[in-house]
């Protein structure tokens, strides 16, 4: 087989044929996996439902979305035959979005929360998934939410250690959280 020459045409075609394969093999695998991850994340949504309302076999009823000003998701308030869940997002944390699904007991108190969604950094933000529910001054759960901000900010809720951005945004979305399951009620 004759070499191509090292013309611009010939560089051109060649790099289109590559690019049209490299975009065919990813719609390909993107349709082989879109209804999974779709299945996997109702999955996930259902199981947290239940953790944070502390129950089993929760039935969503119907749901509630809460745009911000730009037109994004900033809530999801999820009732169901055993309580309210809110899914919220607080799109300033350290490393990007930070989606909270909160509990509420039905005097408005946090039964539980769960994070659904994280950007922050391995082993200091990350640690929100319990840092909030452990003993201490870091706990929220059984506590009002609506105002709750990190003792450095003038609070009583101890921040994650080396992570104040990550905690104040956390607790931003449980507030939001909270704001939204106060509207509905």
């Amino acid at each position: 087989m004759k070499k191509l020459q090292s013309t611009l045409p010939n560089m051109l075609i060649v790099l289109t044929v590559i690019a049209v394969v490299a975009a065919a093999a990813l719609a390909y695998v993107n349709s082989v996996t879109a209804k999974p991850i779709k299945e996997n994340e109702k999955k996930t949504l259902a199981e947290g439902i239940d953790a944070v309302l502390g129950v089993q076999g929760a039935h969503v009823e119907s749901t509630d979305t809460i745009k911000d000003e730009k037109g994004r998701v900033a809530s999801i308030l999820y009732q169901t035959d055993k309580g309210i869940a809110v899914q919220a997002v607080d799109h300033k944390g350290f490393g990007g979005d930070l989606v909270v699904l909160v509990g509420f007991a039905d005097d408005g108190s946090i039964k539980g929360y769960t994070i659904l969604e994280t950007h922050e950094t391995p082993g200091l933000g990350s640690k929100a998934d319990k840092w909030f529910q452990a003993d201490g001054k870091g706990n929220v759960i059984g506590r009002q939410a609506g105002e709750l901000t990190v003792s450095k900010d003038g609070g009583d809720v101890d921040a994650i250690t080396a992570s104040t951005i990550t905690s104040r945004a956390f607790l931003r979305a449980v507030n939001a959280a909270h704001a939204t399951y106060s509207e509905h009620e």
